[in-house]
C-alpha cells in the first residue's frame, strides 16, 4: 500500500482533519477512570505525523522541516527500526513522505516509534532555535500526546 501524500493539503482537508482530530481529543479526555481507550474513531499515526509535518512546515518551510525529520529518524532509527520505513523524498520542488504502513492503521496511543521521532526532533530544534518552535509545536491539540513540553529553566 503506497501511503505517498503530497505535502500540502486542500485548506478544506487540512480543517476536515483538525476537526476530527479535535472530537478524537475530546472524546478521549470524556473517557472515565480505569476504562480502556476504545481504537475506534482514534486518529492513526499517519495522521498525526501528517499534523506534525503541517505544523513544522508552517513555521520552518518545507526544506528545514524534511531535514529536520529525516535527521531526527535518523537517530531515533537504532532504538526503533520501523522509523526505516519512514521516507522523506524531494520531487522537484516538493516534498513527499512515505509513512511506515503500521501508522496507517488506528491506535489509542501514538506508537513510541513516532513519539521518539518527535523527541529528537524536539532536541534538534531546541539547539537551533530555543524552545520557540517547540512551545508552539505543543500548543497545537492534535500534537499534545507526541511533543514533549519544554520546561522553563
Amino acid at each position: 500500500m503506497d501511503h505517498s501524500r503530497r505535502f500540502r493539503n486542500s485548506p478544506a482537508q487540512e480543517r476536515d482533519q483538525i476537526s476530527n482530530f479535535r472530537k478524537i481529543t475530546s472524546a478521549r479526555g470524556a473517557l472515565e477512570r480505569g476504562s480502556e481507550p476504545s481504537i475506534i474513531g482514534a486518529p492513526c499515526t499517519g495522521d498525526l505525523f501528517a499534523a506534525l509535518w503541517r505544523a513544522l512546515t508552517d513555521m520552518l518551510g518545507t526544506a528545514a522541516a524534511a531535514t529536520l525529520l529525516r535527521r531526527a529518524a535518523l537517530r531515533a532509527t537504532p532504538r526503533y527500526p520501523d522509523l526505516g520505513a519512514l521516507a522523506i523524498t524531494r520531487e522537484g520542488l516538493e516534498y513527499r513522505y512515505t509513512a511506515p504502513a503500521s501508522w496507517s492503521e488506528p491506535a489509542a496511543e501514538p506508537p513510541q516509534a513516532l513519539c521518539e521521532l518527535t523527541r529528537e526532533l524536539c532536541a534538534l530544534l531546541l539547539d537551533l532555535t530555543g524552545s520557540v518552535v517547540v512551545n508552539r509545536l505543543a500548543q497545537i491539540p492534535e500534537l499534545r500526546g507526541i511533543v514533549p513540553r519544554e520546561e522553563p529553566s
